[in-house]
């Protein structure tokens, strides 16, 4: 069987990669260390697949198309289009898990939710930065999933916290003995495109953290809704955390490290859920 042997969080800022070459040193070097230290404790886990939930951002879906999940299904996807990623990634794809992206959509059915799937799909700035920063010298397959961040109604925090418990299950439910890493990536706060762009707002930062350390779902999903009203779009982000909470079964939290990154627009965090697998 299949097991989920850990959990993780991470930013993904579009001038992490658009801007690296003319970012301040000490920017470059806090990021370089800190998605090094995430590579490492991800590599150490020595996984098999890697499961991760990430925001779209105009690349698959539009107004014609707009789920609120989809799974990639397929053993091949394309990587980002996005012109400040092609030298990234030199036009390369990313492989894929359709045995486990079939599973996990087949379970997902099962278990009352309705998402839909793509046999190829592109990845784009969201899962590409995090991958690209942490340093694979061999990239493990990967299971994109992506939720609908960009037009109202979005999934609730309460949904995302119910989707990671039950990817858990599904991971679990997998008859090929795999080891599968969950990944969230998006957040922390910030605005784009709005009024107050370039805001980055660290309550709400230190708020999501403390939630994930201390409170039960119940609260996290509550606390999460009311919150969201009051701060930049960006902040949605948090929901793909709220994924890998819900996946840690809710307990474990721990920040590798958060700083507010005013040249990348951002609250730059990352985390990891540190439980028994």
């Amino acid at each position: 069987m299949a097991k989920l042997v850990g959990s993780f969080a991470a930013s993904h800022a579009p001038n992490i990669a658009r801007s690296w070459d003319t970012l301040q040193d000490d920017t470059r070097d806090w990021l370089t260390t800190r998605y090094d230290e995430l590579g490492k404790r991800v590599k150490a886990l020595e996984p098999d697949v890697l499961v991760i939930h990430s925001n779209d951002h105009w690349i698959n879906f539009f107004l014609e198309n707009m789920p609120a999940f989809l799974i990639g299904v397929g053993e091949e996807h394309d990587g980002p289009p996005e012109p400040f990623m092609q030298p990234i990634f030199n036009g390369c794809t990313f492989p894929g898990h359709a045995g486990l992206g079939s599973h996990l959509l087949e379970f997902a059915m099962d278990a009352d939710f309705d998402p839909a799937y793509s046999h190829r799909i592109k990845i784009d700035h969201g899962i590409g930065i995090p991958l690209w920063r942490m340093g694979f010298e061999t990239l493990p397959p990967v299971v994109p999933v992506f939720l609908n961040l960009m037009e109202e109604p979005f999934p609730t925090p309460k949904r995302c916290l119910a989707w990671g418990h039950m990817i858990r299950d599904a991971i679990e439910a997998y008859p090929e003995d795999l080891r599968v890493v969950v990944l969230g990536t998006g957040g922390l706060s910030h605005s784009i495109g709005e009024t107050t762009m370039g805001w980055i707002d660290e309550p709400f930062d230190k708020a999501c953290m403390d939630l994930f350390a201390n409170a039960p779902d119940a609260k996290i999903a509550s606390e999460l809704s009311r919150m969201l009203k009051e701060t930049g779009n960006g902040g949605a982000e948090v929901r793909s955390w709220s994924i890998a909470h819900g996946a840690a079964g809710g307990k474990g939290f721990e920040m590798i490290d958060y700083i507010p990154m005013p040249e990348t627009l951002i609250g730059c965090g990352l985390a990891e859920w540190k439980f028994a697998a």
